[in-house]
Order: C-alpha cells, then sequence, then structure tokens
C-alpha cells in the first residue's frame, strides 16, 4: 500500500566506493541504481524540501553511482547531485520565506533523482521567472565549474587556454565565458562534425583528434597561441601528450576522468625543467572555499548568462523518472543533456 508521506526515487544499489576503482568506466544504470518508494525527507533546521521539476544525469552523477567518485555511496539513497524545483517546506524560521519559491539546489542531504529532494540554504538559490526550468535544473554544476575555471585562467593572466571534451555541455559555456574574458579558448573535440557549432560559439580553433591532420594542426596552434592552461575532462593519453608539447610553465588542470584508464607520463623533464604542473578542480572543494558572497555573485551571474541567451542547456531528452533505467542508457552518448522528470 502506498502511504502518502513515501516517493518514488531512483536509489543507490551499493556501498562505499568501489573496489578496485578503475576509472570512469560506466556499469549498466539498473547496476548501480534502482526505482523505489522511500520515505519523502523531512526539513530541519535551515534545510528545505523541494519538489523535482527536472534532474540532469551529470558525468558526476554516474560517476558517483559507479562507486568511483570523492564521496563514497550510501546504499538506499536517491542519487542525483542537482535539478530545480519548487521549495514546499522550510526547516525552521530561516528558510520559511523560501517556501513556495522555484529554485535551483544542490541535493545536500537528499539526492535529487526523486519526486522530492533535500537541501540546505547555502545549497539552493531562487531563480528569476524568466530562466528556463532546463537552464535551472543544470545551475550549479556545469555553469559554477566554468565561471570558477575561467576565473582560474584569467587570475593567471592567461590569453590562450586547451578545453578536452569541448563538445560537452560545459566545454559549451567556457568557450563563450572565455572570449567574453578576452581568453582565446582552443577546443579539442573527437570528430571534425563537432567543429562548426564550436566555432559559432566563439571558438578560435577547433582541432579534432581523430582527424588525420591533428598532430600537424595541434603543433601549429600550441606555436601560434602559446596556450599554458589545459582544462581537460578526460585524462586519458592524448591529454597527457598535449601537455607534454605545450609551452613551458604550463598548468594540466583535471576536472574530469571519462578515460576508463589514466596516461603514462615518460619523461618527467617538463615538471623539472620547464616548471610545469598538473592539479585537480573539484567543484565541491571550490564551493566550501569561496565565500557565500561570492558564491552568490557566481549563481546571479550564470541566471544571466542563460537569460541573455550566452549560455544554453542543449537537451538530448526528458525522461519521466519512472522510465529512467529504461531509456537513459541509450542517450548517454548523445550530445546535450538527459533530464530526469519527476
Amino acid at each position: 500500500m502506498t502511504r502518502s508521506h513515501d516517493m518514488r526515487a531512483l536509489v543507490l544499489r551499493h556501498e562505499g566506493f568501489a573496489a578496485p576503482v578503475t576509472g570512469a568506466g560506466y556499469p549498466a544504470l539498473a547496476a548501480g541504481v534502482e526505482l523505489a518508494r522511500v520515505p519523502r525527507p523531512r526539513a530541519g533546521p535551515r534545510q528545505l524540501l523541494v519538489r523535482v521539476a527536472l534532474s540532469p544525469v551529470n558525468p558526476s552523477d554516474l560517476l558517483y553511482i559507479a562507486g568511483a567518485y570523492g564521496q563514497p555511496r550510501a546504499r538506499g539513497t536517491p542519487a542525483g547531485f542537482e535539478g530545480t524545483g519548487t521549495v514546499v517546506a522550510g526547516g525552521d524560521a530561516e528558510a520559511a520565506p523560501l517556501v513556495g519559491r522555484r529554485v535551483s539546489f544542490l541535493a545536500s542531504a537528499s539526492g535529487a533523482w526523486a519526486d522530492f529532494a533535500l537541501t540546505d540554504l547555502a545549497s539552493c538559490v531562487p531563480v528569476a521567472d524568466a530562466l528556463r526550468d532546463e537552464d535551472a535544473a543544470t545551475l550549479y554544476v556545469n555553469p559554477l565549474t566554468a565561471m570558477a575555471m575561467i576565473d582560474l585562467a584569467a587570475q593567471a593572466g592567461a590569453r590562450a587556454i586547451v578545453l578536452t571534451a569541448a563538445g560537452s555541455q560545459l566545454g559549451r559555456l567556457m568557450i563563450p565565458l572565455a572570449r567574453e574574458r578576452g581568453i582565446a579558448p582552443i577546443a579539442i573535440v573527437r570528430r571534425p562534425e563537432a567543429a562548426p557549432p564550436l566555432l559559432a560559439l566563439g571558438a578560435t580553433e577547433v582541432l579534432a583528434s581523430g582527424a588525420s591532420d591533428y598532430a600537424a594542426r595541434l603543433a601549429a596552434t600550441l606555436r601560434t597561441h602559446a596556450p599554458r592552461m589545459l582544462f581537460d575532462a578526460v585524462g586519458d593519453q592524448g591529454a597527457a601528450d598535449l601537455f607534454v608539447a605545450m609551452p613551458a610553465h604550463s598548468r594540466w588542470i583535471c576536472y574530469g576522468v571519462l578515460a576508463a584508464a589514466g596516461p603514462q607520463l615518460s619523461d618527467m623533464r617538463a615538471f623539472v625543467f620547464a616548471g610545469k604542473r598538473i592539479e585537480g578542480f573539484w567543484l565541491s572543494r571550490w564551493l566550501r572555499a569561496v565565500s557565500a558572497a561570492d558564491r552568490e555573485r557566481a549563481l546571479q551571474a550564470t541566471q544571466q548568462h542563460f537569460i541573455d541567451g550566452a549560455w544554453h542547456t542543449q537537451v538530448a531528452a526528458r525522461v519521466a523518472l519512472a522510465d529512467a533505467l529504461q531509456h537513459v542508457p541509450a542517450l548517454l552518448g548523445q550530445p546535450g543533456k538527459v533530464l530526469l522528470e519527476p
């Protein structure tokens, strides 16, 4: 019998980390989550209960489900890191003013792949009426990562940057943002047909790693633009070889692990004599380090970029939560975000 305080959710089937963690080889979705009825969470102090309208399927979600993310899984809890919806309850007087508001949120206390999600005041922002639900659903993970990483480039005085997996939603946000800041974005994609949309967004060069002239074009581009920052979502041998070819004092900033196996670095002279370095970027760490005022400014800026049309969420499909296990796996390879709709 269904109880009124139950809800549907895609809950995790496993606990902790995968052993061993072997990169981003995602299992079948049904191996990591299952559709279940679970108790609806209740808002505590400084918490908000959100009726979810849309929630994206991000690579970070899939890494988490696979046990290869930076935090352990909790069996039986809903998956999904972010979404949009309407606040239906606040846990105290401080949270009460947001009841009835449409918000974007990080599911800091209960996953977003559910009818309802629990978040806290620091992980939730009211959104403007002009913001589409599709953009509101993806307001945190990719846009804030784009903002933070382009800020890193600007603070370093970068005149050019290289982006791998540049055809992704995050890449499509970073390209126009880099141009706004006077930074030339050099996009790396797998196939030549991905180039025209990225050039239209403002990419200075688009290089297809699968093309026969890739090595020659890459060498010429590095000579012309001398980029010293590589923002890499892949973490494969191709990224390592690209980094080795970049100028002295370059920085390789890894923010994703799409490759199933990591690269080999066979020559360490680039680090000893050329002053190169490898770093990691994790949005969760940035959110903890940045001030509340700076986080709020970044969130307002992301909304305005979508409202003004500078950014746009490319949508592959909207899928009912109940149909996710059946339909989402076949959609993950398509351009754009898959959005779950309770």
